[in-house]
């Protein structure tokens, strides 16, 4: 059985999905840098708070409208810090992203 979600509860969900998920893909990028067990650590807890989020989601939520916000959160969450962590951002990549977001907006406005 599913209930509908608040707006604010559902974006709320969707950003600590996401937020998990670049959690653990920051912990891969350091982890490949290093063998300590720090990022191993950053990678389970990333994985496990975004499992538990968004399980707790998809028992509210439309699947295709979950899984396009989380992409479109984690991918201005990981974009953000490979910018703030001086990755070298170029065109294309920003293009991709704005592309995601211009079509995560398509899809909500069409109800």
């Amino acid at each position: 059985m599913t209930h509908s979600l608040h707006l604010f509860t559902a974006g709320l969900l969707m950003a600590i999905t996401a937020a998990g998920y670049a959690f653990a893909t920051i912990g891969m990028q350091v982890y490949s840098q290093s063998d300590d067990k720090l990022p191993t650590l950053i990678i389970i807890t990333g994985l496990s708070v975004a499992a538990i989020a968004e399980i707790t989601l998809l028992r509210q939520a439309s699947l295709p409208v979950v899984y396009l916000g989380i992409m479109v959160t984690e991918t201005i969450l990981v974009l953000g810090y490979a910018a703030w962590a001086h990755h070298g951002l170029n065109l294309s990549q920003i293009s991709g992203g704005t592309l995601v977001v211009a079509g995560f907006a398509l899809v909500c406005s069409q109800g």
